[in-house]
C-alpha cells in the first residue's frame, strides 16, 4: 500500500491517540479524550464491576432436589433387603423418607437398579416393604 520504507496513512482520519494532519511533514497531534466516550466507559466499567461482585455480597439460595411430595433419599447401588422378622430376603434399593426417617426396601429382583421380571412380558412395579426408622429428633445439634 505505501512507497517504500513509509507504511501507508489516510490523511485526516482520526485514530484512537492521534491525527495524521491532511499535509504536510509527519507531526502528530494528540488527540483530547472526548468526555462523552469517557463516561460510557466509565459507566461500562462500573456496570461490569456490578455483576461481577453481585453473586459475593447476595448468596442465591440453590436446591439440589426439588422440595415437593416426596423427599427421599435413595442409597446407590442395590442392597440385600431383609425384612423385619427374617420372613423375607431379596436383592432391591434403600430409599429413606428424609421427612419422616422411615427406611423402605424396593425389591428389584436382581442386581439391576430397577426391578425386572424376566418371566413377564410388562415391567413389574416393585411394592415398599417397610425396614425400619431412623430417629432423626433424636439428633442434637
Amino acid at each position: 500500500m505505501g512507497h517504500g520504507s513509509h507504511s501507508a496513512r489516510l490523511h485526516g482520519v482520526k485514530s484512537a491517540t492521534r491525527v495524521v494532519p491532511p499535509r504536510g511533514g509527519d507531526r502528530e497531534v494528540p488527540v483530547k479524550p472526548d468526555r462523552f466516550m469517557q463516561t460510557i466507559l466509565l459507566l461500562t466499567a462500573l456496570l461490569l464491576s456490578v455483576i461481577a461482585v453481585r453473586p459475593y455480597l447476595i448468596a442465591q439460595r440453590v436446591e439440589a432436589q426439588s422440595s415437593g411430595r416426596y423427599d427421599f433419599y435413595i442409597e446407590p447401588g442395590t442392597h440385600m433387603l431383609r425384612a423385619p422378622g427374617g420372613s423375607l430376603q431379596v436383592l432391591g434399593k434403600v430409599v429413606v423418607d428424609m421427612k419422616t426417617g422411615d427406611v423402605w426396601g424396593f425389591p428389584t429382583l436382581s442386581a439391576d437398579p430397577y426391578p425386572i421380571d424376566i418371566t413377564k412380558p410388562e415391567p413389574p412395579t416393585s411394592k415398599p416393604i417397610y425396614l425400619g426408622k431412623y430417629d432423626f429428633a433424636a439428633v442434637k445439634r
